[in-house]
This record gives structure tokens, C-alpha cells and sequence, in this order.
């Protein structure tokens, strides 16, 4: 036994506590310092082996080598299936420690995933990786992906799941300066709500700070975090920042002036563990230790966490009796992966329409057309795993209808092109385009490809590879994939007035020919330190051009009219349409819109006119607005970018070896017209996502046809007491399959007060389970729902509130198709009047408009006007918060805590109404502070102004207070 091994903290029969005790009084400073950044560093005295936090798992182990992949999260959260979560998050573990046993020091177990982030925006650009817009599945179905990648051991882990991203992160553009402003009922019962459930219920023991500030505060320093993730929630684990988030908060929030700051602002706020350069992480905190922002029990609070979860990883155990320590290397992409990789690639498919044309009657096929850009295709996304193996739909249809001609088109045309000063491009032995006299050699081909909004993709016919830009600054046609943090094989076609274009690169450089050994090769022109040069091109041998090169591209034989042809000579045609997760949507960029480009719209169209037998099968990273494709296809389907099996999964969906039960988790709306700005989070006052969406949309949350027909009947409502003595309804609901085909269900199941003291859901998701019945069979569903599910957050009493109100409890097939619906009464409180005589603080207004919460170091938050330059602003919008039901009447003067946002400003006390009888003025000059303020010193200072107010004709019940310049108020009170 070597000697470090006898000290307490190797000792695993010793409490942890205990063990964790030792090790930190045993650590020098430094080492502790050493201990913070993600790449944790070796303690060679004590046996400490140095450790990597992090490495994604989003759908799969990811960018270590092969292994499993999964159908992206959307999809699997299209499944509504939380057994098989809990099943693939069994097999992320158990390959993410067979990674580890290959290389311990290299790949940790702590992998970040999932993403609880809510998808209230459609647009957002990482839309692949959430779960949906609904915070009970997302929060059950994340729950159960963590309890599976944990395991169920009671002390030992078979990894960590890391939550993401904490929180308010729906949005790309701007993400690393931008304030998601979040008022409390959002915040509690909508965005808070997705985090709680896989804390609370999965057990998640890491979790990862968003980029975005909350209400003006980096979530870095969020006070969610020690407030309710430690506090409330008591999450036992460790928090991490997002990749180069400590040094973000200087250079992009401006929050801080130094990186020592930020690093001890991170550490007090609850954060452990930072993801940065390790020397900037390490000589941030030595200078915070120095200036006195930090002490070493801040340092001793963060290890205490990490080690906490490290220990019960099986590090610093000498007893071996960690039960995953064992599990082999074969276990990476075994076959049994395989088969459940399958499985969750049919449960995640949704049948969005069907006029009878699935399931595909196989034996009177003759011919069958497959077509579409994305028929022969397994795209991979940025969080992907390395795949074992991929099967295209082409791939899966052609292995099962052996007794039919199978036809591949895949819609895009070929294309060539010539200079206007008469060259053509052809390819070198390499790849690389080059420009030579008509003529003296063959043009290149390339298949060419309309990803729509100004993206084009170009491959050579002669090699399968994609045009993209190297490292060299040359074109050439190399790439396997597309794909990359910088897509580089996006080429933009900027048309001129003689028919020619103008190719410009992936970020919207021209490209011109320069002379490279001897040849005129394909390459950027020079820029000027313009906005948006390529500052990631390494440097080039090749001498840039001055000017660009005009092309003139020619059609070899057009893609639209191929299908067409093989189309109209086919019993039946699938289309297979979508988005490469690549391009016009991923991190970093947000989607331009809903729609499928108009090519893939274009060649839907075309096929369907001459074949009405026509499947659409839209593989894609997030919801479409369809438009008149929705009339036009009499069959479609939907599914995510769904791994190694997509395609023997649609093959078998659309043959009848499987029926479809995937349901959406994301309304589908009919255009972006139906949204609001996509930095507006306020879902309740926006009437965003199904709860408080009252328009139509094309395909409501929840929804998915079956090939089998279920009816619902006889449903009841009790209330009894569950296990842990708190009152729950019992919901029962007998469910039957009516059809000819075995079959799963999901049956759903909604709730809504039918009164309320405050604007509630239209309908809310409260409970939901995935059957399987077969043929004629019937099934009593039951759900225990506790009543504390059906509560909202009362911002007049600061908790969480189960109102007396009569409950509408409905049970269907999606959130627009309900089939038994029972009324029960839920005995609960009457909230009383509010009472304006006490400190009321301003961000816990009923309703407003115009406003942003904006940061107080004082304590919650600010509430002030949205002003010129800001996303939300609105030439001529009134700025108003108004407070309802008061108590509080006779009062003669207004309080309040205020401070001035950049110029003077006014705050009007008005009743009734925003525009009512006036009551009182109150003057926020700027730069006015007091003694008593926190913020003596900083730019924004608080202080407490009054004024007297008018004794209204009708009272105070509805009192608003109206913003004017640069006021900004945290709380008021009235006194009598």
C-alpha cells in the first residue's frame, strides 16, 4: 500500500464527509487553485490523478471515436417514452466508461449533457439539442436520460449527467452579451420548472451556467444558483461555466474590468468549476486570492463539491468495490446499442398526416422512387458521436422492397461553370479548382445543392467530395462532410447583371483566382480588415486576389426534372426533405426562418403533381411552417437527424413493420409571423408556446397519428394521499385500440383552473404515458398527479400557490385533441388582497408592457423601460407595470427605491389603467445617490424618492406605474 493510500480520504467505508475533510486539509493552496480549472490537475503526493470535466453526450458519447448514436434530443424527446430514456442514458454510461478505462486522465466521466434549455422559440438556432417547449416533458424525460447515464447505485455513479444550460438560453444571436429578461412567474413556472425536475427527481449531480445574463446578471453569478439549484433544490454536485465563460464576462458582458473579478464572482455565485485556459483560470484566482476577493474557504467550498462527486465516481478508492469500474471496452457500439439505437429511431417518428396512403402496401410495388437531397443521406450534428455505421433511407427502403425496381433521384442538379472571360473550373488529382482555357481540359461537375437563404453546397460528382475552403486558402473539392465550428463548404452565389455570379465563402468573401504553382486556383480575395473576414484561415502560400471572379454556372441536367421522370414512372415516390444541422441553424446561428428551402418546397411540388402516391419524409433539426405542402402531400412524416438506424427505421415505419407514435414536442406554427421578437421570453404576455398560444397553427404540441384508431373513455378524478403523505389526483382513463394494427399510444394528459386570480395555460401538460396495445385490446391508464403540480407562483406572498378553483382534468392524443374530460374541485387557498402598504418589490407586477428587468445590486430585480437601441423596442410604445386586487386604500403618499437608467427620468402613479387618473409624479434624476445605498460607487445609483398622491374617485385596486427617460424603480410601498 503506498503511503497517500492510508490517509482517510482513500478510505470508501469512511463517510464521505469525512473523506472529504481529509483531502482538503491536506492540500496546499496552490494545488487547491490547481483544482478549479476543467482540466484538473494532478496531485502527485496524494495520488490525485489529474481529471477532465466535461465532453458531450447530447445523443451519444461524442468526439472521442465511435460509439452509439441516438436520434438528436428533439427526437428522442419525440418518443414521450421515459423508460427508454432511462434505458439509452444506461448505455451513454456505459460507453462513456469504456472511453474512460482507455485513457482515464484523458476522458472524464462528467459529460455535458443533457440540455434542459426550454424551446419557447422555434428559430433558436440549437433547437436539435433541447427537448421541446414544455417544461413537465422536458424536465420527466431529461430526468429519466440522467437516471440512466448515473445509474442506480447508491453511492457509486457510472458518470454524471451535466444539466444545460442554466438559464434563459433560447437564443444565438447576441448570446455572449445579451439579458434574457425573466419576471418571477416565467422564471418559477416555466423556466425554473424544466431544471427542477431532473434535480429533484433524476438526481442530476452537475450542471452548466449559460452564456446569456438573467435580468442583467451574467448566469455565471446568477443568484439562482446558490439560491435554489444549492438551496431550495439541494443539489449535492457541482456547477460548471460554459466553455470560456470567466473570461467572457469581462470582454463581451463587460461586467467586469478584470478576469480576477469575474473569477471570484463565479466561485461566490455558486460556480466550482471553470471552463477556460487553464492559466488564465489559474492566475485569475491567484490574483483574486491577493486582492482579498476571494478566501481559501470559497476555494474549499468549490473542491468539497467536485471531489464530492469525483469520490463517488470510484477516484481516491483503493476498496475496488465500485461496481462500473468493470464494465469492458467491448461494450463501445455493441450490438444490443445498436438494436436500442433502432428503437428510439422508430418511437421518435412522427406521423404528422396520412389520407390513407400508410402504411405502404409493399406487394403491389412495382417501381418505387426515392427522392430528395436528404434520401441518401445520415447527417451528423456539431454534438454528434462518430457513427459506426449509417443507413440512408435509400439504404433501408432498397434492403426491403427486393421485389420492386427501386429508383434514386436526389432532386439537385449537376452543375459546371465557366469565367466571363472564358476559363472553366476543373478539378485537379487533389481536388482543388482550378481555372484553365475552354477547352484544355474536362469541367468539373458538382452536384449542386440549395440549402436556401443564400446557402449553396457544391459536390464533385467525381470524387463524392464538398467544395470547401482549406487551410491552405484554396477551393477544393475534399471534404467528407459538411460540417465544423466554421461550416467552410457553405459557398453564397451573389447574382450580377449578366447572368453571372459572384461565389463569395461560408462568411461572405468573394472569390476571385490567384496564381498558385503555376495555376489559376480558387481562393478569397484580399480584404481590408473588414467586418467578417475569415480571422479563422490559417496563414496561405497563396497570393490573394484583388478582385473577385465573375462565373457563370451551367446547368447539366437539372435535378427537378430527373425526379419528375422517375416519379411519373413509379407506383409510389418518397421524398425525403430537411436541413443539413450544419447550415442556416446551429450554435452560434439562429434559423432565418421556418420554412423548408424553396427548392426542396419546389421538388415536393413537382413530384406530388405527377405522382399523387407520394410520401414526404422531412428529416430535420427543428419544426417547419410547411405552408401549401401541408394540402399538397397526402402523407407525411417527420423525424430528427436520428443517428446510425435513420434509415431502416423510416423504411419500416412507412412499410407497416412498425407503427408510428412519436409526438411532437414543439408546436408547429403556421409562419414566423405567429412569433414574437426572439429575445421577447415572457411566454405569458407574448402568448408563445400551446399553453398560451390562442391562434391556429399548423400542428399543435402533442400531436401524432398512429395507423390504429383508439378511443377513450370513462375517465375519473379522485383525490387520495400518496406515498410521501401529500395529496395527489388520481386520474384514470381507459383507452382501447380500435384498429387493425398493434400499436403504441401516448396518452396525454392536460389541465386548467376554469378561475383564477391570474392569467394560467390554456391547457398545461401534467401527466403522459407511452402504451403499447395490441389490436381490439383496452388498457386503464392511470396517473397520480400531486396537487402541488397544478400550483403557480402568487407574486403577492413570494410562493407557490394552489388555488381553490374548479379544475378542467382532460386526457387525448395531443394538446388540440382531447377525448374525456372530468371537472374536479381543488380545495386550495383564496389569495388575498394585496397589500401596497408593505415593501412591494416592482419585478412582482400582474401585468406590464414595455419594460425589462434589469440588474439591482440591492437585492431582486429592476424594472424599467425598454429604450431605443434595445431588441424589444418599439417607436411610440408606452412602459407601464400594473398591480391588481390591492388592499390597500387611503394612501397619500408613493415610496419607492429608484434609480436612473442613463438620463432622467419620471415614474406616473396612475389608477385604473396605464393611461388613468393620474395620482402622483415622482422625479428620478440621474446620478442622485444616498448614504444608505449598496452601490455608492457604481454607475447606477439607488435611491428613495416619495411624492404625494391624489385620492382616486374609484380607489386603488388597479394602481400602475407608468415610466418615462431613464427611470427604473426594484420596490414601492404606500403609506396612509
Amino acid at each position: 500500500m503506498k503511503e497517500y493510500e492510508q490517509y482517510p480520504m482513500w478510505d470508501a467505508a469512511l463517510p464521505l464527509e469525512k473523506r472529504l475533510n481529509d483531502l482538503i486539509s491536506r492540500l496546499t493552496i496552490e494545488e487547491k487553485i490547481s483544482l478549479i480549472p476543467t482540466r484538473e490537475a494532478a496531485v502527485p503526493r496524494l495520488g490525485i490523478p489529474a481529471y477532465n470535466v466535461g465532453g458531450e453526450a447530447a445523443h451519444g458519447v461524442a468526439w472521442k471515436g465511435e460509439a452509439t448514436v441516438f436520434p438528436q434530443p428533439l427526437g428522442l424527446s419525440s418518443t414521450w417514452n421515459k423508460a427508454l430514456m432511462r434505458e439509452i442514458g444506461s448505455v451513454i454510461g456505459d460507453e462513456a466508461r469504456a472511453y474512460h478505462h482507455r485513457e482515464p486522465e484523458r476522458h472524464g466521466l462528467t459529460l455535458w449533457a443533457p440540455t434542459v434549455d426550454l424551446e419557447r422559440d422555434p428559430r433558436w438556432g440549437r433547437t436539435e439539442e433541447g427537448y421541446g417547449e414544455d417544461p413537465v416533458l422536458t424536465g420527466e424525460m431529461s430526468a429519466a436520460l440522467v437516471q440512466g447515464m448515473q445509474g442506480n447505485h447508491s453511492f457509486y455513479l457510472k458518470m454524471v449527467a451535466t444539466l444545460k444550460h442554466f438559464f434563459a438560453n433560447n437564443n444565438e444571436k447576441d448570446r455572449l452579451n445579451c439579458s434574457s429578461s425573466i419576471d418571477p412567474r416565467n422564471l418559477r413556472e416555466y423556466y425554473l420548472k424544466a431544471f427542477e425536475t431532473p434535480f429533484v427527481e433524476g438526481g442530476a449531480l452537475s450542471m452548466m451556467t449559460a452564456y446569456n445574463s438573467i435580468n442583467g446578471t451574467p448566469a455565471i453569478e446568477s443568484p439562482y444558483v446558490n439560491d435554489v439549484v444549492k438551496g431550495e433544490w439541494a443539489m449535492p454536485g457541482f456547477i460548471v461555466c460554459d466553455g470560456g465563460d470567466l473570461s467572457q464576462t469581462v470582454n463581451y458582458h463587460g461586467y467586469h474590468a478584470t478576469h480576477a473579478e469575474s473569477a471570484a464572482g463565479a466561485l461566490k455565485a455558486g460556480v466550482d468549476c471553470l471552463t477556460d485556459e487553464v492559466d488564465l483560470v489559474v492566475s485569475a484566482l491567484q490574483e483574486a486570492l491577493e486582492r482579498d476577493l476571494l478566501k481559501e474557504e470559497d476555494l474549499d467550498r468549490a473542491i468539497r463539491n467536485i471531489f464530492g462527486v469525483r469520490m463517488r465516481l470510484g477516484q481516491l478508492d483503493r476498496t475496488g468495490l465500485n461496481p462500473y469500474a468493470s464494465i469492458p471496452e467491448s461494450v463501445l457500439c455493441a450490438p444490443e446499442h445498436a438494436k436500442l439505437s433502432y428503437r428510439a429511431a422508430t418511437e421518435s417518428i412522427v406521423l404528422l398526416k396520412n389520407e390513407g396512403l400508410l402504411p405502404i402496401k409493399s406487394d403491389a410495388l412495382r417501381k418505387v422512387s426515392v427522392i430528395g437531397p436528404l434520401a441518401d443521406a445520415v447527417y451528423t450534428d456539431w454534438y454528434s458521436g462518430t457513427l459506426p455505421y449509417r443507413v440512408t433511407a435509400l439504404d433501408g427502403l432498397r434492403s426491403r422492397l427486393t421485389d420492386a425496381e427501386v429508383l434514386y433521384e436526389d432532386g439537385n442538379d449537376r452543375v459546371s461553370f465557366k469565367t466571363t472571360e472564358g476559363q472553366v473550373l476543373t478539378l485537379e488529382a487533389e481536388g482543388t479548382l482550378v481555372a484553365v482555357p475552354e477547352g484544355s481540359a474536362q469541367m468539373a461537375e458538382f452536384i449542386h445543392q440549395d440549402w436556401g437563404w443564400g446557402s449553396h453546397t457544391l459536390r464533385s460528382v467525381k470524387n463524392n467530395r464538398y467544395v470547401t475552403l482549406t487551410e491552405e486558402g484554396t477551393y477544393q473539392a475534399s471534404a467528407p462532410e459538411i460540417g465544423g465550428w466554421f461550416v467552410k463548404e457553405i459557398v453564397q452565389f451573389d447574382p450580377q447583371m449578366d447572368d453571372s455570379s459572384i461565389l463569395r465563402s461560408w462568411n461572405g468573401i468573394p472569390l476571385g483566382l490567384a496564381e498558385h504553382q503555376g495555376k489559376l486556383v480558387l481562393t478569397p480575395v484580399v480584404q481590408q480588415e473588414e467586418e467578417g473576414a475569415d480571422s479563422s484561415k490559417a496563414s496561405s502560400s497563396v497570393i490573394a486576389p484583388k478582385e473577385p471572379v465573375s462565373l457563370v454556372k451551367h446547368i447539366v441536367t437539372s435535378g427537378v426534372e430527373r425526379a419528375i421522370d422517375a416519379a411519373r414512372a413509379s407506383d409510389l415516390s418518397v421524398v425525403v426533405v430537411g436541413n443539413s444541422p450544419y447550415i442556416n441553424g446551429k450554435e452560434e446561428i439562429d434559423r432565418p426562418g421556418l420554412t423548408l428551402p424553396q427548392e426542396q418546397v419546389r421538388l415536393v411540388k413537382e413530384v406530388c403533381k405527377v405522382n399523387p402516391n407520394t410520401v414526404v419524409v422531412i428529416v430535420g433539426s427543428y419544426p417547419f411552417a410547411l405552408q401549401e405542402l401541408k394540402d399538397i402531400a397526402p402523407a407525411i412524416v417527420y423525424l430528427t437527424h436520428a443517428g446510425q438506424e435513420l434509415g431502416n427505421a423510416v423504411a419500416d415505419v412507412l412499410l407497416g413493420a412498425y407503427a408510428p407514435a412519436g409526438r411532437l414536442n414543439m408546436t408547429w406554427y403556421e409562419d414566423e409571423s405567429q412569433l414574437p421578437d426572439i429575445m421577447d421570453y415572457d411566454i405569458i404576455n407574448n402568448g408563445t408556446t400551446y399553453m398560451y398560444h390562442e391562434g391556429s397553427v399548423l400542428y399543435p404540441f402533442g400531436h401524432g397519428l398512429t395507423y390504429s384508431e383508439f378511443e377513450y373513455e370513462n375517465i375519473s378524478v379522485q383525490q387520495i394521499s400518496g406515498l410521501s403523505g401529500d395529496d395527489v389526483l388520481k386520474v384514470e382513463v381507459q383507452v382501447r385500440n380500435t384498429g387493425e394494427y398493434a400499436s403504441d399510444e401516448v396518452v396525454q394528459l392536460y389541465g386548467h383552473p376554469q378561475t383564477s386570480r391570474v392569467k394560467r395555460p390554456l391547457k398545461q401538460l401534467i401527466g403522459f404515458q407511452r402504451i403499447h396495445l395490441a389490436s381490439g385490446a383496452a388498457k386503464t391508464v392511470s396517473f397520480e398527479i400531486p396537487i402541488q403540480k397544478l400550483s403557480f407562483w402568487d407574486v403577492t406572498r413570494d410562493r407557490y400557490c394552489v388555488e381553490t378553483a374548479v379544475w378542467s382534468i382532460m386526457a387525448g392524443r395531443s394538446s388540440a385533441d382531447i377525448r374525456q374530460t372530468a371537472e374536479f374541485h381543488v380545495e386550495g387557498e383564496v389569495i388575498p388582497a394585496r397589500k401596497l402598504d408593505m415593501p412591494t418589490f416592482a419585478e412582482n407586477y400582474d401585468k406590464h408592457a414595455g419594460v425589462l428587468l434589469d440588474e439591482c445590486l440591492e437585492g431582486r430585480s429592476a424594472v424599467r423601460a425598454i429604450v431605443p437601441g434595445e431588441p424589444l423596442y418599439k417607436e411610440g410604445q408606452s412602459s407601464w407595470i400594473g398591480f391588481l386586487n390591492n388592499g390597500t386604500q387611503g394612501a397619500h403618499t408613493f415610496e419607492a427605491r429608484v434609480a436612473a437608467f442613463g438620463e432622467d427620468g419620471e415614474l406616473q402613479i396612475r389608477s385604473e389603467s396605464p393611461d388613468g387618473p393620474l395620482l402622483g409624479l415622482c422625479s428620478v434624476p440621474a446620478g442622485v445617490a444616498d448614504s444608505t445605498s449598496d452601490q455608492a460607487d457604481s454607475d447606477i445609483q439607488w435611491t428613495t424618492v416619495e411624492c404625494s398622491l391624489q385620492q382616486p374617485e374609484r380607489g386603488m385596486d388597479q394602481l400602475y406605474i407608468v415610466f418615462k427617460g431613464g427611470a427604473a424603480i426594484q420596490q414601492f410601498s404606500l403609506k396612509c
